[in-house]
């Protein structure tokens, strides 16, 4: 009985001009946690924490510039909305106060430096670094007597950002999979308490931000 030999097709590639392009554009949609790096004052009687992530969306214009092969440098302006639960604790670990719900709703403006691995038949592997500007539009100029929140974010802020993803060639568009970490440089808490509420703010030595985002680049 003679014996078959069958040879392994190779998988077709799907045709990526826009990859290749010197300039190319996209959109993008995702998901984020928001979190706090909280410093506490070793003197205070109180522990801020933050509790109970929520998720929040993000949405950005991808801008890709491509100077090499493997390097992209990437502009994505966009928005994203997102809330911290701050709650605090006594020396005892009982919960002291009322929890603080502090809503974000950013402007950002990131600037990322995007490394790309060998594409594997319809599929590439990447590295990004970079930096990001964010501005906090639901920052307070003022406390609201409305609400029970007794902490005030500045506005401005400036972020460093590392991730990786997956570039998925489709037929007629890629598909990008990105997770990211972006960490706040600077102390964002306004350090004036509300009347009243002093040690909601007096208990805590700094905040910066941190954020988790997953998102799905169209390109």
């Amino acid at each position: 009985m003679p014996l078959l030999l069958v040879a392994q097709k190779a998988k077709p590639k799907n045709d990526s001009n826009y990859d290749d392009r010197i300039l190319h554009f996209g959109f993008s949609m995702g998901v984020n946690t928001m979190d706090f790096i909280v410093n506490n004052k070793a003197d205070s009687e109180l522990k801020a924490e933050v509790t109970s992530l929520r998720p929040g969306i993000n949405i950005q214009i991808v801008t890709d510039f491509r100077p090499a092969t493997y390097l992209d440098l990437r502009f994505l302006p966009g928005v994203s909305f997102g809330q911290r639960n701050i709650n605090f604790y006594d020396t005892n670990g009982v919960k002291w106060g009322e929890t603080q719900v502090i809503e974000s709703s950013f402007l950002e403006f990131p600037l990322l430096l995007k490394a790309k691995g060998m594409r594997l038949n319809n599929s590439r592997p990447y590295l990004m670094t970079g930096v990001n500007f964010r501005y906090d539009l639901a920052g307070k100029k003022e406390y609201d007597e409305d609400k029970a929140v007794h902490i005030r974010l500045k506005r401005p802020d400036l972020y460093y950002e590392v991730g990786a993803g997956i570039d998925f060639y489709l037929p007629y568009f890629k598909l990008t999979v990105e997770a990211k970490m972006s960490t706040g440089l600077f102390d964002i808490m306004v350090h004036e308490p509300s009347p009243g509420f002093e040690e909601y703010v007096t208990s805590i030595g700094s905040l910066r931000s941190q954020i988790w985002s997953l998102s799905f680049h169209f390109e």
